[in-house]
């Protein structure tokens, strides 16, 4: 009898942990991408996914909740419950940029209601023009735009995002004053320069490579120090001497709600590191500009805060403000 009720006594207190570990997951699983289909995030994230719910062995259901700079998909996640079944893949622009810049669209605390569960890739970014822009090259551009203030513009994905705060250090390192012109989208930028409705715009890697490759769009320079193994003819934005300094990579992560059982987290940096052993989703990110990127999510959470103090020192240099 005694032995019985201790029995049943442990079964009661059996830890959450426990529990979520042999159920979770018992039904599909939905990752939100923050911005429209067919953009950089949302490419990342349909190369990495589906081999995720091949290992979870469920079904993940990707779901692009665009707008407000990425603020309104992450959001839903921030007020989610925490029991794994909603999910975020994002990048700096909602966690670490529009918090910043433009504080009055973000309802939510990203350091609070949000936890890093593992990163999945960094990338650059490109600066790319319209096929007519009078400029060969990037020492040409910034010559172009300092005998022209304020004439010419470049599109981003939304005011307040990553493209639109490295944009912005681009343009302050150069000391060239050029006009931001936000849009909703990456491809709607992508379309509007290649038609040469936009001077210049700043966008990922496995967004434009298509247009730079068919000579649809012109390629100035990729963001970081380094070249892009996905464009190799295009130089590095440092290579010309008024950017020197200029060194931006972005990450793609996964992150899920605050309050998340350690042992789903547990399970998910498990899987996406196995998903990113497999040479074919490696292959799949080197040919869209992406290099993966594996941390511990403690790791990650400290990569996060790091990133955000980086980026709050640029905007206070810079005097970037809501527009």
């Amino acid at each position: 009898m005694n032995k019985l009720f201790l029995t049943l006594v442990a079964a009661a207190v059996l830890p959450l942990s426990a529990l979520a570990q042999g159920a979770w997951p018992d039904k599909p699983v939905t990752v939100v991408v923050p911005f429209g289909a067919g953009g950089g995030v949302d490419a990342a994230a349909r190369i990495v996914l589906p081999k995720l719910a091949e290992r979870l062995g469920q079904q993940v259901i990707i779901e692009n909740v665009p707008g407000a700079s990425g603020t309104i998909g992450t959001q839903r996640v921030a007020k989610a419950k925490p029991d794994g079944y909603t999910l975020l893949f994002a990048v700096a622009s909602p966690i670490n940029v529009a918090p910043l810049v433009a504080p009055s669209s973000v309802r939510y605390d990203a350091q609070k209601d949000l936890l890093a569960i593992t990163p999945v890739a960094v990338s650059p970014f490109v600066l790319i023009g319209r096929p007519g822009l009078p400029a060969a090259n990037t020492g040409e551009l910034l010559a172009l735009a300092r005998k022209q203030p304020g004439k010419l513009n470049y599109g981003t994905d939304g005011f307040g995002t990553s493209l639109h705060l490295t944009a912005a250090m681009i343009t302050a390192t150069a000391g060239v004053d050029i006009l931001h012109v936000p849009y909703k989208s990456g491809p709607q930028v992508l379309t509007d320069v290649a038609g040469g409705q936009v001077d210049l715009a700043v966008l990922p890697v496995a967004l434009v490579q298509g247009m730079v490759k068919e000579g649809k769009v012109k390629a100035y320079g990729v963001t970081s120090k380094a070249r892009s193994e996905a464009l190799p003819g295009v130089p590095s934005l440092s290579e010309t001497p008024a950017l020197a300094t200029l060194d931006v990579d972005s990450w793609l992560g996964l992150l899920g709600p605050a309050g998340l059982d350690a042992a789903i987290v547990a399970r998910l940096h498990k899987e996406i590191g196995l998903v990113l052993a497999d040479p074919a989703v490696l292959k799949q990110l080197a040919d869209g500009g992406m290099k993966p990127l594996q941390m511990t999510p403690a790791d990650f959470t400290a990569y996060l805060a790091k990133e955000r103090q980086a980026l709050a020192n640029v905007v206070a240099a810079n005097k970037i403000k809501a527009e």
